[in-house]
């Protein structure tokens, strides 16, 4: 990464939602041969519709991996895990938007009061670190330019409210307490073992399947896109030498309109725009994502190392190969972000 920073001091980390699309690449990638030395990783998951054990199958036999199947509002549990850690990079969350319009209550439970326990029991036992990975979806829609840091969140879903409702909260843990927390906001996530209700998972599966993809109103929402890869790289950064207190964005630098992203993978997957089925758009749908990702560069050395050709085209081919991980997850699958 940042070759003027010293390398971080040996952690015991407690990753919730470890099981899922990104907590379990960030596993992985810890416990993997490019890792930091000495590290220790626990995964607290109660394994929902969206967390998938086989996600952890490369680390399972790894000596310096702990799975715990749990609940992050089991405040008796999360005592006893914190315990024993020394940083904590809280992912679990619920994620998708559209079972948020549907029902909030679940929403509200885990990324709310889930976080509260967490925070609570961080403070309780002296975490070293907490880091509350968020998304841009807390700051709402933007016309032009990109959001800052410091621009306050404006979010329109009940999603993106649970979301922004926990980021303060993580945030006034710091100020009341003086706990180190520090906050990422990443723009839309993309990569291999992404849950298939996602927009990408939810298209290419559909093209492999030759079923049609559902885009939503006109197809011009826009999102920034950043591959996994790099959104780990950029929470590894913010949990070793990040500042106590403060929010980071995590972008990817690719911004496409849903359309031109279609169109993308219509291409990658052999098919025609015959495929496309207009639906009616989601209630209080954002039109634009954009985040400033400058204070993490300047701060971090934080760089997009993943080109999104490349990594599109090594997504599509992930899924192309691994039909039985996803085939049995799409009875559940909803409707893309």
């Amino acid at each position: 990464m940042n070759g003027r920073h010293p390398a971080p001091p040996p952690a015991r980390v407690l990753v919730t939602g470890g099981a899922g699309f990104i907590g379990s690449h960030h596993v992985r990638t810890l416990l993997g041969p490019d890792g930091p030395a000495g590290v220790t990783v626990t995964v607290l998951d109660s394994l929902t519709y969206a967390g998938n054990p086989a996600n952890l199958d490369a680390v399972r036999d790894h000596p310096a991996f702990t799975f715990v199947k749990g609940d992050i509002c089991d405040q008796e549990l999360v005592d006893a895990l914190m315990a024993d850690h020394d940083d904590v990079v809280h992912f679990a969350a619920e994620s998708h938007v559209d079972r948020s319009i549907l029902s909030s209550s679940e929403f509200v439970r885990t990324n709310v009061m889930g976080s509260q326990t967490l925070l609570d029991g961080a403070l309780r036992h002296g975490i070293r670190t907490f880091v509350q990975v968020s998304t841009d979806e807390v700051y709402g829609s933007i016309d032009s330019g990109a959001w800052t840091e410091d621009c306050p969140p404006q979010p329109n879903s009940p999603y993106s409210a649970s979301k922004a409702s926990s980021d303060l909260l993580a945030l006034a843990y710091h100020r009341t307490h003086g706990l180190d927390v520090r906050v990422t906001r990443c723009s839309n996530n993309y990569g291999h073992h992404q849950y298939p209700e996602k927009v990408i998972p939810l298209f290419v599966s559909n093209l492999l399947d030759g079923r049609k993809v559902p885009l939503y109103g006109d197809g011009g929402n826009v999102r920034d896109w950043l591959h996994i890869d790099d959104h780990v790289q950029g929470v590894e950064l913010v949990r070793t030498r990040g500042r106590a207190g403060e929010v980071y964005n995590i972008g990817g630098g690719t911004e496409l309109t849903n359309r031109e992203l279609t169109d993308l993978l219509l291409e990658a997957c052999g098919a025609g725009p015959d495929r496309i089925e207009y639906v009616q758009d989601r209630k209080g749908h954002d039109r634009r994502y954009c985040v400033d990702w400058t204070k993490i560069r300047d701060e971090l050395g934080y760089r997009p190392r993943k080109d999104f050709a490349t990594g599109l085209a090594e997504t599509v081919a992930w899924y192309r190969a691994n039909r039985a991980w996803w085939e049995p997850l799409k009875q559940t699958a909803g409707e893309p972000r």
